[in-house]
C-alpha cells in the first residue's frame, strides 16, 4: 500500500476523531443531584479538545487484528478518562501547577483544588465502571478479562502511576538517562501501549502478536514524550495551547536538556521508524495506524 496522502489522512483523522468523541461521550455522566459540581468538572475536562490519541490507538489497532464488535467502545471511553484523570492530577499546584491545558483553564483553577483532585479520583474509578460494561456486552469472551487486566496494571504502581511518582520524586534534581527512559516508558507509555495492547487483545490477536504490538507501542510513547519535549523548546504556546518553557520553568530535566536537541530530533525518528518496523512484521496491517504513528513526529502540537 501506497502512502496515505496527508490531505486524506487530515480528514480521515477529523472524522475519526469526532466519532471517538461521541463514543466517549456516550460513557459520560449526567450533571445531575447533590454532586452535580463534581459531575460538571468531569465533564469539563473530559470534553475539551486534545487528540484522542489513547482510544484511536487502541481502536485501529483492534480493527488492524479484524476487530468487529462495539466491545471495545467501553476501553476506548475507559482509556481516556484515565488520561484526563493523570491530567488534572498532573496540573494541580502540588504537582507541575499548571493554570492552561488544551488551550483553557486547568480544572483547578475553574473548579478549586479539592474538586479537582476528586474529580480526577471520579475519573479513574468511572474507567474502570466503564471498562466494565464489556462483560455485559460479551460474559463469555475471556477476552474481556485479559484486557480489563491490562487496562489496570498498565495504569497503576508498574505503569502510569508509578512513572509519575518517580517524576515527582526527582522534579529538582538531574535525573540519569535511565530514570528518564523508565519515567517516560511508565509515565507515557504504559497508556500507548495499554491501549494498542487492549486493541489487539480484544480482536483475538495472539499472545505473540500482543507482545509485538507494546513493543511497537513502546517506541510510539517514547517517540511521542521525546516530540513533547523538543514541543516545549520550540513550540509555540498558540499552538501548543500550554505554557511553553514550562519545563524550564519547573527546571525539570527532558530528554532535550539531556540529550539536546539536534539528537532528541533524531531519536523521535529512529523510535517512530522502530515502531512501524515491528508493525509491519506482523500479518495483518492498517495504512491508517501507520500514518497515525508517522504523523505523531511531525506534530506541531
Amino acid at each position: 500500500m501506497g502512502m496515505v496522502d496527508l490531505t486524506s489522512f487530515d480528514s480521515q483523522m477529523k472524522k475519526r476523531v469526532t466519532e471517538i468523541k461521541s463514543i466517549i461521550q456516550n460513557y459520560l455522566p449526567e450533571e445531575e443531584g447533590f454532586q452535580k459540581t463534581l459531575l460538571e468538572a468531569v465533564n469539563y475536562s473530559m470534553l475539551v479538545g486534545g487528540k484522542k490519541l489513547r482510544p484511536l490507538l487502541m481502536q485501529q489497532t483492534f480493527v488492524m487484528f479484524g476487530g468487529k464488535s462495539a466491545v471495545v467502545q467501553p476501553f476506548m471511553a475507559a482509556m481516556e478518562m484515565i488520561h484526563t484523570h493523570s491530567l488534572i492530577h498532573d496540573d494541580l499546584p502540588a504537582m507541575d501547577n499548571d493554570e492552561y491545558r488544551r488551550g483553557r483553564k486547568t480544572t483547578h483553577v475553574v473548579y478549586g483544588e479539592a474538586m479537582a483532585i476528586l474529580a480526577g479520583d471520579a475519573l479513574l474509578n468511572h474507567a474502570y465502571e466503564t471498562a466494565a460494561r464489556a462483560f455485559e456486552m460479551e460474559p463469555d469472551n475471556p477476552r474481556v478479562g485479559k484486557a480489563f487486566q491490562v487496562l489496570a496494571s498498565k495504569t497503576g504502581l508498574y505503569g502510569m502511576i508509578g512513572g509519575q511518582s518517580v517524576d515527582v520524586e526527582y522534579v529538582d534534581q538531574p535525573l540519569t538517562e535511565e530514570q528518564l527512559y523508565f519515567i517516560y516508558r511508565l509515565k507515557t507509555g504504559a497508556l500507548i501501549e495499554g491501549s494498542m495492547m487492549i486493541g489487539a487483545i480484544l480482536a483475538g490477536a495472539s499472545e505473540e502478536e500482543v507482545g509485538k504490538i507494546e513493543l511497537a507501542a513502546r517506541n510510539v510513547g517514547l517517540a511521542f514524550q521525546i516530540q513533547d519535549d523538543i514541543l516545549d523548546v520550540i513550540g509555540e504556546q498558540e499552538t501548543l495551547g500550554k505554557p511553553v518553557k514550562s519545563d524550564e520553568k519547573n527546571k525539570k530535566t527532558t530528554y532535550v536538556t539531556v540529550k539536546g536537541l539536534e539528537k532528541a530530533q533524531e531519536d523521535v525518528a529512529y523510535y517512530s521508524q522502530e515502531a512501524i518496523r515491528i508493525l509491519d512484521e506482523l500479518p495483518c496491517e492498517n495504512e491508517f495506524l501507520r500514518e497515525l504513528i508517522l504523523n505523531l513526529i511531525h506534530r506541531s502540537a
